[in-house]
């Protein structure tokens, strides 16, 4: 695949691993994969073909893009690993989140449950701290993800995070606005700060 533009070429996708999931997220997750292919855009995401993630990496493969899923040996079987795609199999968690940060210059987040959540606030705190500059897109559809924006806007109204966290990720309403918006955001391409996490 050739490389994009601004140093972007592989983006990670954060979302929901339920196949009981609104079927318009699941629609909106196949569009994206097709985008990302079309944009010569590395789809990296957690290695499952349950849920919006699955519909997402079979979309992208099926569009003839380039994939690659991470996911720990104990959640193979739970979340159906996709054989169609490349898969690297980690040891934990932790280890998966350091391996998406590895291999990505951008960050997707469509809905998703308890799992997105973690995976958006360990994200976001490494954003705080400065520890990386690159794009974070949220996918929004019916305000989705409005009560965690409220949340986060408390804890700074409470004078526990600065202000300019607010600016720290890009929102979109429509699938066909995410690749735009990460070419578009200020920080898109910038180099990556963090090397290691332990």
């Amino acid at each position: 695949m050739g490389a994009a533009p601004n140093s972007l070429t592989s983006v990670c996708v954060f979302c929901g691993s339920s196949d009981a999931a609104d079927p318009a997220y699941l629609r909106a997750a196949a569009d994206l994969g097709r985008s990302l292919a079309e944009a010569k855009l590395r789809l990296v995401y957690g290695g499952g073909g349950v849920g919006l993630m699955g519909a997402c990496a079979v979309a992208a493969h099926e569009a003839g893009g380039d994939v690659l899923g991470i996911i720990p040996h104990f959640l193979q079987g739970k979340e159906r690993a996709l054989d169609m795609v490349k898969t690297e199999v980690v040891a934990t968690m932790h280890e998966r989140k350091q391996r998406f940060f590895e291999e990505s210059d951008g960050f997707v987040i469509l809905p998703g449950g308890i799992g997105t959540l973690e995976e958006i606030v360990e994200l976001l705190s490494w954003r705080r701290l400065d520890l990386h500059h690159l794009p974070v897109v949220f996918y929004n559809p019916d305000n989705f993800w409005a009560p965690l924006f409220a949340l986060f806007q408390h804890t700074v109204d409470a004078k526990l995070t600065p202000p300019a966290f607010m600016g720290a990720w890009t929102v979109v309403d429509r699938v066909e606005d995410i690749v735009p918006a990460l070419f578009a955001g200020p920080k898109a391409g910038a180099d990556k700060l963090l090397t290691s996490i332990v």
